[in-house]
């Protein structure tokens, strides 16, 4: 089945994957990321009823799985240091995240920043890890978005030593609501943190350090974004999950789109108990909940829906 538009095509790959333990999985609640592995190409994802990391290779093969100590790996984010690659996992239930190898050897935690805000009372639910890597030329500074808890981005130093945090109201985009990803855009010369804020409806752009750039998606006659999740890249493209919005969307490196993948307009108003629908109302070439997205060097795309028993789905660069 091919989705997309003459110029992004892709090809629809539905059950691409299945995860181990089909009765465990038909009723545990997918709602995590997943990436991909620049160095080995294999894909790496959660089990949604075992807590257990999941490798799989291209082809859907489960070549390795391990307990990472964590009770949802919410967010993923793979970072290369030297020839070694380590996961970041964003658990939003413990209210953690977590740095371990790609074997899952433990390397680092992070726990709540020791602000007042949170000393208050406030919640605190990490939803996504950014680093601004050392071979892009960062200083492995790390950033946290609490996009489930009080919608703060926080900021450490490569050792895990707080600095500072941001709400968004340090520019015209406005107070974060839902900070759910982020990602570090090393596209252009002058590198950019991307916030995907939600249940704003819109994205917001400061630089790795915290200063506030843009905002674009809505607002001013532009209403193009509904609701971004989460982000992955290739070449050129950044690729947005949009989970209300049932599809992926892809912008180009002047923020424009120009294509919208799978898209099932109205699926979260139409269908009753979305996102978590029957398997059986899933529509192949169609998205229900776009949660966890990442690409690989061929500009192929997977992505995780969030709904009872889940769904990953690979589409294949034509």
């Amino acid at each position: 089945m091919q989705i997309g538009n003459s110029n992004h095509n892709y090809s629809w790959h539905e059950k691409w994957v299945e995860a181990p333990g089909p009765d465990s999985v038909k009723d545990g609640w997918a709602h995590h990321g997943i990436v991909v592995s620049p160095k080995t190409g294999n894909v790496i994802t959660f089990h949604q009823s075992e807590p257990k990391v999941l490798v799989f290779s291209q082809d859907g093969e489960l070549v390795n799985s391990w307990e990472a100590g964590v009770q949802n790996a919410h967010g993923m984010t793979l970072v290369q240091e030297g020839k070694d690659e380590f996961l970041w996992l964003a658990d939003n239930l413990s209210a953690q995240v977590v740095k371990v190898s790609v074997d899952g050897g433990h390397v680092m935690s992070i726990a709540r920043p020791d602000i007042e805000t949170y000393n208050s009372g406030e919640k605190y639910s990490p939803t996504d890890v950014a680093v601004y890597e050392e071979k892009d030329g960062g200083d492995g500074a790390i950033i946290v978005a609490d996009g489930y808890g009080s919608s703060l981005i926080h900021f450490y130093n490569k050792s895990g030593d707080y600095l500072m945090s941001i709400d968004g109201t340090e520019g015209e985009g406005g107070r974060f609501a839902t900070p759910h990803g982020i990602w570090i855009d090393t596209r252009k010369q002058n590198h950019e943190l991307y916030i995907a804020d939600r249940s704003n409806g819109q994205i917001q752009v400061y630089s790795p350090q915290g200063r506030f750039l843009r905002a674009f998606g809505t607002g001013a006659g532009a209403d193009w974004l509904h609701s971004p999740s989460g982000f992955a890249a290739w070449g050129e493209f950044l690729i947005v999950a949009e989970l209300r919005g049932s599809r992926i969307t892809l912008l180009d490196v002047d923020d424009e789109p120009v294509a919208y993948l799978g898209e099932n307009t109205g699926a979260f108003k139409f269908n009753e108990g979305w996102p978590n629908v029957p398997h059986s109302s899933l529509v192949p070439g169609k998205f229900n909940s776009p949660h966890g997205i990442a690409s690989d060097g061929e500009g192929n795309i997977f992505v995780a829906e969030w709904l009872i028993g889940g769904r990953i789905n690979k589409l294949t660069r034509s």
